[in-house]
């Protein structure tokens, strides 16, 4: 990895892409009367929750927020997550992730839902790099962005000592 890294959302940004982000789950969602919004640790799950914040603050719909553990170096789905799968059976389930690279992580995320009745699923991600070796393609994106396979997406959220940001790296 480069030691240079190249600023590509500030803050503001951030906060503005998952505002954005948030009125478009509103739009897709209005019939319903409760979400769950199911963040991949760590930083994917601080996403979910800047999100539950914004949909709380603009909407009445109940929001349900569970952390999802994935180990992504795995090669077989291996997941935990802080709300048993039962208690989120037909309901409509958002998939939280920082960063889209090769797909593994949001696959591997689907994937621990797969077995349980819901009323849809969709996926969100701050930053699509689209380098994707699976087939999946997040439903809600902060930015795409065009990068080389050797550059790197380093995303601060709620480092002490750091503002939030995006660098290419």
């Amino acid at each position: 990895m480069s030691e240079k890294k190249v600023l590509i959302l500030n803050q503001k940004q951030i906060q503005q892409k998952i505002e954005r982000i948030a009125y478009q789950i509103l739009e897709d969602n209005l019939e319903e009367k409760e979400l769950v919004l199911a963040g991949i640790l760590n930083r994917g799950f601080t996403v979910a929750q800047r999100l539950k914040k914004v949909l709380e603050k603009i909407s009445s719909i109940n929001v349900t927020l569970m952390s999802i553990e994935l180990d992504k170096d795995s090669h077989h789905l291996q997941a935990s997550a802080n709300v048993p799968l039962n208690e989120v059976e037909n309901r409509a389930v958002i998939l939280v992730d920082d960063v889209l690279n090769s797909g593994r992580t949001l696959v591997y995320g689907l994937a621990y839902f797969l077995n349980i009745p819901l009323k849809k699923i969709r996926t969100v991600v701050l930053v699509d790099r689209s380098h994707r070796r699976f087939p999946v393609a997040p439903d809600y994106t902060g930015l795409q962005l065009a990068t080389v396979l050797k550059e790197h997406v380093l995303v601060v959220l709620d480092s002490p000592g750091e503002e939030d940001a995006v660098y290419l790296t």
